[in-house]
């Protein structure tokens, strides 16, 4: 199918609202909070919970979401996505309580779970091999648009209709995606899909998180006591567990045999540290400009805008600086800058100016995340061999989820900030700036971890340890003994390095997790274009 085509078309329109509603729901609903708490007379863990029962859910199973939708329908899952979230949002919407919202944000993570791979998967299935960079660059460039918009759509609901129209926008956007995808988009599966499900893994991986989470949240009211202690011990048992299942099954949701890639395991771990300080700083952000300086919801999405539009701008100029100069050096400075941002907002306080006080902070740190976010997705993908590049972006975008999770439950508690500090302004802004310095000094760590670690000629050639694997002889011939020569083609083959798989999204602007993306198939089929 050709971009060009009617259908084509179609299909666009549909991957490009259903994930918007996903991109949408991560930037606005940060906007929401202040108002939310007021509303609901809520307390400060009701906010983290806000946040993370979402990114509980989806950074627990998002792998799995792509694995159904393999294995049942693409586009069967991701309407079952769309129809999911915007049920939930709609729940979200009508909450009455907090713990009602609180389980229905858990619930929308599940939709969000399966319907953020389903809308690549989609493009990668059905646009023929010459326009598929196209379509997933035109995917991805709405994309970005959409979640520029978002804190200033955010921000007018909420200070007109209200915050519940923050989650009813989804409901729209649903009622023209799924008809549309129904219609229009065709059904495809991938024809290797086999084995069980790791549905014991995801569940395990979840509740550790879970745990630990609750722990964090819950230890600023209630201090080292049975009620933190045994969350916290179950979470880390549960983790355990989890990696004893994954070594175990014979097709597990989260491989661990990929992190025998030292670059992989590197680039990871600075994915935990970047996008821990993004959480970090973007959930007590929105609540420093609201409730310390006094900004409307409409005024403190705005104010925020810069750092998404400088990403829609520059993020396709940075990969291209990226694969020139190697990884090395944006992955290094990138973070280094968006510490120096961090700490420049330690200067926003009562009184503030935005131009003079917010806005450079700002800056900086959209300069910083524009030089860091692409080159660490292509760093990601060409770590690992062509053949599992989409589960490697998988588990790179499950991490920086996971490391929001924590970061938005564990940084009031290291920040001194109690239940109630949200409603005093004064309380809030002490605790605020010691918040930002611990983000400034979580990017440092990163910085220090990517210049030891990460080739600069990563992005040049696979590397050994991620050299695909021989391919089995066909059906019939004599299998090669271990130890025997290899000569002709099959010696050819291994001699030569395989490329390393390129990134097929050109703009990167969502803050809270690096995009998915399986890489071009070129380097898959030996296509020298890439």
């Amino acid at each position: 199918m050709r971009v060009s085509s009617s259908v084509g078309r179609w299909v666009l329109l549909t991957t490009v609202l259903g994930s918007s509603m996903a991109l949408l729901d991560s930037t606005v609903v940060n906007v929401a909070l202040p108002h939310i708490g007021l509303d609901l007379n809520a307390d400060l863990p009701v906010l983290q919970w806000t946040i993370n029962a979402y990114m509980l859910t989806l950074a627990g199973l998002i792998l799995l979401g792509g694995a159904l939708g393999d294995r049942f329908g693409r586009r069967r899952v991701f309407v079952i996505g769309v129809v999911w979230f915007a049920v939930a949002s709609l729940l979200c919407g009508l909450a009455p309580n907090a713990g009602m919202l609180i389980a229905s944000r858990a619930l929308q993570g599940i939709g969000g779970a399966l319907l953020t791979p389903g809308s690549l998967a989609l493009i990668q299935a059905t646009f023929h091999p010459d326009d598929r960079a196209r379509a997933v660059g035109l995917w991805s460039g709405f994309g970005g648009v959409g979640a520029a918009i978002g804190p200033f759509v955010g921000g007018w609901l909420v200070d007109g209709p209200g915050w519940r129209w923050v989650f009813f926008l989804n409901v729209p956007l649903a009622a023209v995606c799924v008809p549309v995808a129904l219609r229009h988009v065709p059904e495809s599966r991938d024809p290797r899909g086999h084995g069980r499900f790791d549905v014991l893994g995801a569940a395990l991986g979840a509740l550790a998180l879970a745990g630990v989470t609750y722990a964090l949240i819950a230890a600023p009211g209630q201090g080292v006591s049975p009620a933190v202690i045994v969350p916290a011990v179950l979470g880390v048992l549960l983790g355990v567990a989890f990696v004893y299942v994954e070594r175990r099954r014979p097709d597990p949701m989260l491989p661990l045999d990929i992190f025998a890639s030292h670059q992989f395991t590197a680039v990871n771990a600075v994915t935990l540290c970047v996008y821990a300080a993004f959480s970090g700083f973007f959930f007590l952000s929105v609540l420093q400009l609201q409730v310390v300086v006094g900004y409307s919801a409409l005024g403190a999405g705005t104010a925020l805008l810069p750092t998404t539009v400088l990403m829609l701008l520059l993020s396709a100029r940075s990969g291209e600086l990226g694969r020139r100069i190697g990884p090395r050096i944006p992955l290094t400075v990138g973070p280094l800058l968006c510490a120096a941002g961090m700490l420049l907002m330690t200067r926003v306080g009562v009184g503030a100016v935005y131009w003079r006080d917010v806005l450079p902070a700002l800056l900086v740190l959209g300069l910083g995340m524009v030089a860091l976010v692409a080159p660490l997705t292509a760093t990601v993908l060409a770590s690992v061999e062509v053949e599992r590049a989409g589960l490697a972006s998988g588990i790179n975008n499950a991490a920086a989820r996971a490391a929001g999770l924590i970061a938005v439950a564990a940084l009031p508690l290291l920040a001194g900030m109690g239940p109630e500090a949200y409603r005093s302004a004064a309380r809030f802004s002490e605790t605020f700036g010691r918040a930002m310095p611990i983000c400034a000094g979580v990017l440092v760590v990163g910085a220090i971890i990517a210049w030891c670690t990460v080739r600069s000629n990563a992005l040049e050639q696979a590397p050994p340890e991620a050299a695909a694997p021989p391919a089995a002889p066909p059906v019939g011939a004599p299998a090669v003994e271990e130890g025997a020569e290899v000569t002709g083609e099959a010696a050819e083959e291994k001699a030569v390095p395989r490329r390393p798989c390129r990134p097929e999204c050109a703009y990167h602007c969502g803050v809270g997790a690096p995009p998915l993306d399986p890489g071009d198939l070129g380097s898959r089929t030996g296509d020298p274009g890439g």
